[in-house]
């Protein structure tokens, strides 16, 4: 199958979009930020590493770096004006490369910062839109971009960057894929880093080995409460007004790594092409039984309040119980990022109880 990039709804069937934003969490919208790298001063006298002359590590050099879709990005010189999807810029930005412009959901949510924005300041950022389909053409040539990266669900298509754009958008400058699509999570975390050190990061420094250092213990604390839990069923989901979404939990890389650490997920069914999603109606929302469930905390999604407005959500035994807990679905692949999210499933996973049908 050829993959494609998400369209907005444009007919009764459920679309890509449907399946990975509004049903598995809604249309998001490119939004263009600065990008820039973060090491290189004011004056250009230094590149990202901090080097302040011609060494190996400058922005002298060729650069190339190898993506997902098996394509080598190349530049004469270390790309400087970098422009990403909203999550990627944010876990670059972890490891000191900052980005010019964003695209995707970035607006705050309930008057705080959107959880996919990370630790950067997207109001200092040039905006490309907020919706799915939005991706300004126009403001990207602007820029003058370097290099543009994003990740795909799955290869090849670049998520949040619209197919009828695509060759506009790769004719300016060379790009770059991330996969995080039915992986392991460490394969994106991995690969991110790979890419942040090629543009310059020294993944040496205490904070980098800190946030690795936290996400491998919360790895540990995570495998153990599964453990020590076991039989514990586990559910991912996402809402909109039409439909009740269960995630496939293969098509994560986080529920595919947590359920190689013990967590015992409710498997959805492939309810179309790309499956991600099995779709209930709201009246069949209750088709599977759940001790936790993990709720999509993306803007784009249904958030709790109205989820609670649907009496079968209401009645859900996990729901009544207390037993939920945030569903970082597109969450920044930074160790950084990462691991408070892991800390977060873990403690769940540790105090829920099973309960009955």
């Amino acid at each position: 199958m050829t993959a494609k990039t998400p369209r907005p709804d444009t007919s009764p069937g459920p679309s890509r979009r449907r399946l990975l934003t509004v049903g598995g969490a809604l249309a998001l919208g490119p939004l263009l930020a600065a990008c820039g790298n973060s090491g290189k001063d004011d004056k250009g006298g230094k590149d990202a590493a901090g080097s302040s002359s011609g060494e190996a590590t400058a922005n002298s050099g060729p650069w190339s770096f190898k993506d997902d879709r098996g394509r080598t990005a190349r530049t004469d010189k270390r790309p400087e004006t970098i422009v990403a999807f909203v999550s990627t810029a944010a876990a670059l930005y972890d490891y000191g490369i900052e980005c010019e412009g964003v695209f995707g959901p970035s607006e705050p949510v309930d008057g705080k910062p959107n959880p996919q924005a990370g630790d950067m300041d997207v109001s200092k950022m040039t905006s490309l839109g907020t919706a799915w389909g939005q991706f300004n053409v126009e403001k990207y040539a602007a820029l003058q971009p370097d290099l543009l990266v994003s990740n795909m669900f799955p290869p090849p298509g670049l998520w949040f960057v619209p197919e009828e754009s695509k060759d506009k958008v790769e004719a300016l400058a060379p790009t770059v894929g991330i996969s995080v699509a039915r992986t392991s999570l460490l394969n994106p975390l991995k690969r991110t880093a790979e890419l942040a050190e090629s543009l310059g990061a020294d993944l040496s420094t205490r904070e980098v080995t800190d946030a690795k250092a936290r996400f491998d213990k919360a790895i540990e604390t995570l495998r153990t409460a599964a453990k020590g839990n076991g039989g514990l069923k586990v559910m991912a989901v996402t809402g909109d007004k039409d439909n009740f979404y269960v995630a496939v939990p293969d098509s994560y890389c986080d529920l595919n790594y947590f359920k190689d650490l013990g967590v015992e997920f409710v498997e959805g069914r492939k309810s179309d092409e790309w499956g991600f999603w099995e779709f209930l109606s709201w009246e069949n929302a209750d088709k599977y039984h759940a001790d936790l469930i993990m709720v999509d905390n993306r803007s784009s999604s249904m958030p709790l309040e109205q989820l609670n407005e649907k009496a079968t959500w209401r009645r859900l035994p996990a729901v009544k119980a207390g037993q939920t807990t945030p569903w970082s679905m597109e969450e920044r692949f930074s160790y950084a990022g990462w691991a408070p999210v892991v800390e977060r499933l873990a403690a769940a996973v540790e105090k829920s109880k099973k309960l009955k049908a």
